[in-house]
């Protein structure tokens, strides 16, 4: 389709902001490493929010979301609505934490919490590991989902879509580090969920839709408007809902929902005012993320039903596409091609912001595991403050470049998030525990990440039978855990003096570090924070609360007014509860 002037100028408009914000923030950023990769430590809770929520309002979640509703209904969400726990988790008992510690990026908790040789292999590895490959990994996911966008909608071949785009976005990262991603961030979650919601209105009012009724009505829809899978179906149940809420949100590392938090989100938390902002922070991402951005793109997902029920109207429809290209995860984009002059251009802008936010976090995180945890820490330890900043500016272009590379042999966002998901296996654990256990020791991280990653592996690559991605998944969790608990049962545990030195600067809560607590009885005071079970039932509390309000959402739309009642009694109640433990958990430091 070819857009208007008016779609072009709010496309150009938009990108120019982008652009002088990076500038006017690049004197500010070029002070120290800190300000370039935490923005000096010094910003409010409701900005770190929206800018994670931003990071994850990527372009590749509405096409991951289509191609889950399209399979497995709306039901199938629960296979990322299950990380609303470890977010959670995150908010009440990891984000004081990981404000307390005070170090750089969350990989330098390695030398905090370990020592040792092995402590400086896992961070340094690390670096790399996540930092590059990983991070390349997941931005060529996203770049994926760039490139179905502009390839259905203006018909744009791969690498000028990722030019225009990825040049911008390193633009402004370079120049500005943090301080303009997150300002940035919070210009494209405006841009990014109006459009979303616009669009998801003008689909559903076409007339081939026929509104809201005629859509759930429709026989191609009407069978998975479920918000949770057919309990008398196991084969549904379980991969579905079972195994999710079950073992997923604690066992896997997956990047925005790290068990005991983690990758950006940690980088947020660390660049908050004090721990109160910290928490605050995340809340609302948790929030935002799973309570207010998801029914948008399912309604257009159900409507991609109705004008493409299958992959063959979709290949007709735009026969230019590559057929590597093709996949459910392509109804998205297909459905914006109906929206008229005007909105189009709000809509791509949406879409390129929402790729931009998550792209220009990705950067600045894994340049900030390069820089401080590898480059820092192993190749040029008294390297200048504008060496640091320069070396983050060049490997930040470094990263997008791979990223881009990588996206033109990927095929689908579903089967990344699989293959992430896998190598993440039975991680999970590790990252919870390490906080409340002493004797977890850097050889059990170790171990858990190379065997996760040897059964993703194997999986992929050399298994050639027909077990379910789901039973793949549990598999991998047990082995993995098997061998990670083993490992650290049978190798030393890290020296008194090194768990002393983390728990004079952490404080964990727990019996896990009783054994420690007792030889700092003449030296600390007893805590006065509240009991990790109040954090817990905050925790569970909050994780209703967001449950709750996803699910009223969801009966006002079917208008199933009695459950919908139901929902948002449940929402109030639990946030009335919820406000008082938050309370209880500020008051008691």
């Amino acid at each position: 389709m070819e857009l208007s002037l008016l779609d072009i100028s709010i496309i150009t408009v938009l990108m120019i902001i982008y652009i002088i914000v990076g500038v006017r923030s690049s004197k500010r950023s070029s002070n120290s490493s800190k300000d370039f990769f935490l923005s000096g430590g010094k910003m409010p809770w409701w900005l770190l929010g929206v800018s994670m929520v931003a990071t994850t309002f990527s372009a590749d979640t509405p096409n991951l979301v289509t191609d889950i509703v399209r399979q497995n209904g709306v039901s199938g969400n629960w296979a990322w609505w299950a990380f609303l726990l470890t977010g959670m988790l995150t908010v009440f008992v990891y984000a004081r934490l990981w404000r307390r510690s005070g170090i750089m990026t969350d990989l330098e908790f390695y030398e905090i919490r370990y020592s040792g040789k092995s402590a400086s292999f896992l961070r340094g590895f690390r670096a790399i590991y996540l930092g590059v490959f990983f991070n390349i990994m997941i931005m060529a996911t996203v770049s994926l989902a760039a490139i179905k966008i502009g390839g259905v909608i203006l018909g744009l071949e791969p690498w000028v879509i990722l030019a225009v785009a990825g040049t911008v976005t390193v633009l402004y990262s370079a120049l500005g580090g943090l301080r303009a991603v997150i300002l940035t961030d919070f210009i494209q979650f405006i841009i990014a969920i109006i459009g979303a919601i616009w669009a998801a209105y003008t689909v559903v009012n076409l007339p081939e839709i026929g509104g809201l009724d005629n859509l759930f009505d429709h026989e191609a829809v009407s069978g998975k408007l479920n918000l949770l899978p057919d309990f008398s179906d196991r084969e549904v149940l379980i991969p579905m809902l079972i195994i999710p809420l079950a073992v997923q949100w604690w066992s896997v590392w997956y990047p925005g929902s790290e068990p005991g938090g983690g990758g950006y989100v940690a980088q947020r938390m660390l660049s908050a005012k004090d721990e109160d902002n910290a928490m605050g922070a995340t809340f609302l991402f948790n929030v935002a993320h799973y309570a207010l951005r998801p029914w948008p793109w399912i309604l257009v997902a159900l409507a991609s039903l109705v004008v493409f029920p299958d992959l063959d109207s979709i290949r007709t429809a735009f026969p230019n596409i590559s057929e590597s290209l093709i996949g459910h995860d392509l109804a998205y984009s297909a459905m914006l091609t109906y929206l008229p002059s005007g909105l189009i251009g709000l809509i791509i802008a949406s879409l390129a912001s929402a790729y931009m936010s998550t792209i220009s976090t990705h950067l600045n995180w894994g340049s900030s595991y390069i820089v401080n945890d590898f480059y820092l820490r192993f190749v040029k330890p008294n390297a200048s403050q504008a060496q640091q900043v320069n070396m983050g500016r060049i490997s930040t272009v470094i990263l997008m470049i791979c990223a881009s590379f990588m996206a033109l042999y990927l095929e689908s966002a579903l089967d990344a998030f699989n293959i992430l998901l896998q190598i993440g296996a039975g991680t999970g654990l590790i990252f919870i525990l390490r906080w409340f256990w002493w004797r977890i020791n850097a050889y059990t991280e170790i171990s858990g990440m190379v065997v996760s990653f040897l059964i993703a592996i194997y999986f992929k690559f050399i298994y050639e039978g027909d077990l379910a991605a789901h039973w793949q998944l549990v598999y991998g969790v047990a082995i993995t855990t098997v061998v990670w608990l083993l490992v650290t049962l049978f190798t030393q545990p890290e020296s008194p003096e090194t768990l002393k030195s983390f728990y004079r600067l952490i404080r964990p809560q727990g019996m896990g570090w009783n054994s420690v607590r007792a030889s700092l009885a003449n030296e600390i005071a007893p805590s006065t924070a509240a009991p990790l079970s109040t954090q817990i039932l905050a925790m569970l509390t909050g994780t209703i609360f967001v449950y709750s309000a996803l699910f009223s959402t969801g009966f006002v739309l079917y208008e199933e007014y009695a459950s919908a009642g139901m929902s948002i009694a449940v929402t109030l109640l639990s946030g009335f509860i919820l406000i008082r433990l938050w309370k209880r958990i500020r008051s008691l430091v």
